[in-house]
C-alpha cells in the first residue's frame, strides 16, 4: 500500500546517493566549511536498500544512546559522556542533505517561534507538579545542549528521513518515536517513558507537518536546560 503522503519521488536521493558514490565527487561538508566522514561507499552500498539503511541507522543510535546511559552512571563521567554521546549522535546525520534533515535558513523566525512553542508544550508536565522537577546543574548545560541538538539529528532528522523513504510519513513518525521511547529506556524509570513517548510524538509530528527540524532542535535544547 502506497501512503498519499509519502514522498513523491525519491529519485532526487538516489540520484545524490549516485553522485556521493562517484569517487571524482568532493567530500561532503556542512555548508562547505566543516569536512564530514567520508562515508560515501556506505551510503551507496544502502542506497537502494531502505530497510537497511534504517537498520543501520537505528542501531548506531539506540548503540550510542544506551551506552550514553550507561557510562553517565559511572563517577564524574556525566559530562564527558554527554558530550561524546551528543557528537556521536550528530554524526549520523552525516551524508544527508540539510534539507533531508529539515534544516534550512528559510522561514527562520517561523521555525526559531514555533521551538518556543514546542518547548512551553514539553515543560507543561513539569510545570504541573509545581517544582518537583530536578534543576540541571548549570556545569551540564553545554553537555545539555550537545546531547539536545544530536538527538534532534539523530531521531528527527536522519532516522525520520531514512523512515519516510522506507514507508511514508506515517513509518516515520511512528518508527522515530518508537525507537525514541526504546533510547531513554535505560535513562529514564519505566514510569516516565510514557511522557518521553509523547514529547517524541509531538516533535516527529511538527518534523512532519512543518518540513523541519530547527523547531525541535529549539524546542529540546529549551526544554532541557529549563529541567
Amino acid at each position: 500500500m502506497r501512503w498519499p503522503w509519502r514522498a513523491s519521488s525519491t529519485r532526487p536521493w538516489s540520484d545524490f546517493f549516485a553522485a556521493i558514490g562517484s569517487t571524482s565527487t568532493p567530500r561532503p561538508s556542512v555548508w562547505g566549511l566543516i569536512p564530514l566522514p567520508d562515508n560515501r561507499f556506505v551510503l551507496s552500498v544502502l542506497v537502494g536498500r531502505p530497510g537497511l539503511r534504517v537498520a543501520v541507522i537505528a542501531a548506531y543510535v539506540l548503540l550510542v544512546e544506551w551506552a550514553r546511559a550507561l557510562a553517565s552512571t559511572a563517577p564524574h563521567a556525566a559530562t564527558a559522556a554527554l558530550v561524546l554521546g551528543g557528537v556521536a549522535l550528530v554524526l549520523s546525520g552525516a551524508g544527508w542533505p540539510l534539507d533531508r534533515l529539515g534544516i534550512g535558513r528559510s522561514r527562520l523566525a517561523f521555525r526559531i517561534l514555533g521551538g518556543c512553542a514546542l518547548a512551553v508544550v514539553l515543560l507543561l508536565p513539569a510545570a504541573a507538579r509545581a517544582g518537583s522537577a530536578p534543576i540541571l546543574p548549570a556545569f551540564l548545560a553545554l553537555p545539555a545542549i550537545v546531547v539536545s541538538i544530536g538527538e534532534e539529528i539523530a531521531f528527527r532528522g536522519a532516522l525520520y528521513a531514512a523512515l519516510e523513504d522506507l514507508g511514508g510519513a506515517p513509518v516515520a513518525i511512528i518508527g522515530s518515536t518508537a525507537l525514541w521511547t526504546a533510547a531513554h529506556a535505560l535513562s529514564h524509570p519505566p514510569e516516565f517513558l510514557f511522557a518521553v513517548a509523547a514529547a517524541g510524538l509531538l516533535l516527529a509530528l511538527w518534523r512532519w507537518a512543518c518540513k523541519d527540524l530547527v523547531g525541535p532542535i529549539v524546542g529540546h535544547v529549551i526544554a532541557d536546560l529549563a529541567l
